[in-house]
C-alpha cells in the first residue's frame, strides 16, 4: 500500500504569520492534533502540533532548570525555548522544515521515517505544497478496514499444512519443526532455542488462518545456561537421583 490509499485528503492548514492561539483554536474545532503550515504562497514551510503548545507561558509551564544547567546549555538553546514559549506567532512556535512524503511513497518507508524521527505525522505534499497529510489514526483506519477481510480458515488439512509451512519458510527466526494439522487444528513440533519463538510459531499459524494453533515442542538451552545442579542432573545416568551417588548406602563397621 502507499500513502494516497490511507491519507486525509486536503488538510486544513495555517499561515506562518497567523496568530499561534488560533492554530490552537483550528485544531480544536476539527478535533486535529496538527496543522502544516504554508507561506503566503501555499508552499510548505513547517509544522505545528499540540505538542507545541505544552510548554507556554500563559499556562506557567515553561522549562524550569538549575542556573548550573543553564550556564552549560548556554545563552543560544535558551533564547530559542523562550520564543517558542512566548512567541505569538504560529512562525515561531512551529517546526520548521518538517520531515514529507509524496501520494506515492509506500506504507513502508512512511512507519520508518515516524519510527526514525519519532513524529506522528507527515504532510503530503506536490510542488511543494501540501495536499494531505498521513497520521497514525490513518494507519489504524487502514488496519481496520483490513481486518474486516480477513479470511475463513480453509477445510483442507493438508491445504492449511502447505500454508503454515510457506509462512515459516519466509521467516529468519523459524527453526526447522513439523506441522500437523487435524480438523483445522494446528500442532507445531520441533526444537526451539528462545521461549519467545513458541509464541511466534504460534502467531504464524494463526495468520493462516487455522482455528487454532499450538506449539508443542521444547526448548534447546545450552549448557553454559543450566545452573550447577541442573548440569549435574543431566550427566547423571537415567534412574540416578540429582543428588548424587547410586541410590544405595553402605554400612558403617
Amino acid at each position: 500500500m502507499k500513502a494516497h490509499d490511507v491519507m486525509t485528503w486536503g488538510a486544513i492548514s495555517i499561515e506562518a504569520d497567523a496568530p499561534a492561539m488560533q492554530a490552537a483554536q483550528l485544531m480544536l474545532q476539527n478535533k486535529i492534533s496538527g496543522l502544516p503550515v504554508v507561506d503566503a504562497q501555499g508552499s510548505l514551510v513547517g509544522i505545528v502540533t499540540e505538542g507545541d503548545f505544552l510548554r507556554r507561558g500563559e499556562l506557567g509551564t515553561k522549562r524550569q532548570r538549575p542556573r548550573w544547567l543553564e550556564f552549560l546549555i548556554g545563552p543560544g538553546r535558551l533564547a530559542a525555548e523562550y520564543v517558542r514559549a512566548c512567541g505569538g506567532k504560529v512562525s515561531e512556535i512551529m517546526t520548521p522544515d518538517p520531515h514529507t512524503i509524496t501520494e506515492d511513497t509506500p506504507l513502508e518507508e512512511v512507519v520508518q521515517l515516524m519510527e526514525r524521527h519519532r513524529i506522528k505525522r507527515l504532510p503530503v505534499v506536490e510542488g511543494g505544497k501540501p495536499v494531505g497529510i498521513v497520521s497514525r489514526a490513518n494507519l489504524l483506519h487502514a488496519l481496520a478496514s483490513l481486518a474486516r477481510e480477513a479470511k475463513a480458515p480453509a477445510k483442507d488439512d493438508a491445504v492449511i499444512r502447505e500454508r503454515v509451512l510457506a509462512e515459516l519458510d519466509k521467516q529468519r527466526w523459524a527453526t526447522p519443526v513439523n506441522v500437523v494439522v487435524r480438523n483445522g487444528v494446528a500442532e507445531l513440533w520441533g526444537m526451539i532455542t528462545d521461549e519467545r519463538q513458541r509464541q511466534a510459531f504460534v502467531v504464524a499459524a494463526e495468520n493462516v488462518p487455522v482455528r487454532r494453533a499450538r506449539h508443542c515442542a521444547e526448548t534447546w538451552r545450552p549448557p553454559w545456561s543450566l545452573q550447577p545442579r541442573e548440569m549435574r542432573a543431566a550427566a547423571l545416568p537415567a534412574g540416578c537421583p540429582a543428588g548424587g551417588g547410586t541410590g544405595r548406602t553402605r554400612a558403617r563397621r
